[in-house]
């Protein structure tokens, strides 16, 4: 679909369980180059490495307590500075709340950065809910299917090891409700805060996967973030 180039620019995926942003952070960084930041890999990876913020994370981590926002923020600015982070980042997983995406901004001002775009991936609770309770897993090599977007080859056993498929607790409709009123109790500031600065990009998540990358493509295109090449 792309026929351009995208310039270096920073942006902030949202959506609730379900909205399909996974999908469209590989779309997006198939097709453009952008590197996924996803906050919960970023943190294993750090630990992992045993970086010094990492390290910090860890201390909190392992006394059962939320690692702060300062140290999160640390760890993205940290991943944001690194050489395969050049071409432009999407950001997924952070911020989650209002606080964090004061203290992001408030990073990303200091070293003369910004972010460019937050894109809310927005989808009715009925889609979200089709979505996620027809979910099936497999216990074995946790291999997930779908019931009708992306069936095993034999009903109810996965196509590898032939263990029969699992519907996860919080994949079970009255879950997936319930997990849908959290993520919009919890998210309602941070929406309204990106919307009041004139960042917040509304698309469509109802569509299916290809047809909202069309509209997100559209919007980088209106915005000017990509260099059509034909010209």
């Amino acid at each position: 679909m792309s026929s351009g180039s995208i310039k270096n620019i920073n942006i902030v995926l949202l959506g609730a369980p379900g909205a399909g942003k996974g999908t469209q952070a590989e779309i997006l960084v198939n097709e453009y180059g952008l590197l996924h930041v996803s906050t919960g890999d970023m943190l294993r990876s750090a630990i992992k490495e045993g970086t010094e913020t990492g390290l910090k994370a860890r201390e909190y981590m392992d006394r059962g307590e939320l690692v702060p926002d300062e140290v999160v923020c640390s760890l993205v600015m940290d991943r944001m500075s690194r050489e395969d982070a050049e071409g432009g980042v999407i950001l997924d997983g952070f911020p989650r709340t209002r606080n964090q995406a004061e203290v992001l901004d408030a990073s990303l001002k200091a070293e003369e950065r910004k972010l460019d775009k937050v894109l809310y991936v927005a989808v009715s609770d009925d889609v979200v809910i089709e979505r996620l309770s027809g979910r099936r897993v497999c216990p074995n090599n946790c291999k997930v299917y779908h019931v009708t977007n992306m069936p095993p080859e034999k009903e109810g056993v996965c196509d590898v090891c032939g263990e029969k498929l699992l519907l996860r607790e919080d994949d079970k409709p009255e879950t997936v409700k319930n997990r849908l009123e959290v993520y919009k109790k919890s998210t309602r500031d941070l929406v309204d805060y990106y919307r009041d600065k004139g960042l917040l990009a509304e698309v469509n998540g109802d569509l299916e996967a290809r047809k909202l990358f069309e509209e997100i493509d559209a919007l980088f295109r209106a915005e000017g973030f990509i260099d059509d090449d034909t010209q």
